[in-house]
């Protein structure tokens, strides 16, 4: 049921993303990353256009409301007994930025894709993007440990456990930033 709550909350926040663009800096160094993927094929069993909400079956059977934003403007066309495909894909990768006296930060951006104009029938794509910078304050090249300054100001020591990054961590400066950046795409699809 998490997928589907996550499509409530990606159809709320989803406007900018597209035109940020997914580019990396010449000075960015990847560091890792991981992703992974939910996917649930349901029906609709009721929908409520006058509070944008839709009511689907959930993996049990039950009932599961899922509360739009006035943003779901084709809401009046989606019919109970309608196919909904949600698709939900997370990753995230961490970034190292090689120059020196970056600051800690947060942003976040989002964007919604819409289906055509001659698809008469709700859905579309919610792409949401956070990104996390944190400062390295230290660096311990015998314990492989690196200490971040992240956002919220509490440092956090990193143990570094792979071998080839504990060798590039000769590499690091007190100063750069590294960027955990969060990606989660939501792709609906209904039908009759």
């Amino acid at each position: 049921m998490k997928p589907l709550r996550t499509l409530a909350y990606a159809g709320a926040f989803a406007s900018t993303l597209f035109t940020w663009g997914l580019s990396a800096h010449a000075a960015d160094i990847p560091l890792g990353s991981q992703a992974m993927e939910g996917h649930i094929v349901t029906q609709v069993l009721a929908v409520d256009p006058a509070n944008y909400q839709v009511t689907v079956e959930g993996l049990d059977k039950s009932p599961v409301p899922i509360q739009l934003t006035d943003q779901a403007k084709a809401l009046h066309n989606l019919k109970v007994g309608d196919k909904v495909d949600i698709q939900v894909m997370r990753s995230v990768a961490y970034v190292l930025d090689t120059n020196v006296g970056g600051a800690p930060g947060v942003s976040n951006e989002t964007v919604t894709v819409r289906a055509t104009p001659d698809n008469p029938n709700p859905g579309g794509e919610a792409i949401r993007r956070v990104k996390v910078t944190s400062k390295i304050t230290q660096i311990d090249l015998n314990q492989h440990e690196v200490t971040l300054l992240p956002p919220e100001g509490k440092v956090r020591v990193l143990k570094v456990e792979d071998p080839d990054l504990q060798v590039r961590m000769k590499k690091l400066q007190v100063g750069q930033t590294v960027d955990a950046i969060y990606t989660e795409v939501l792709k609906v699809k209904t039908s009759r």
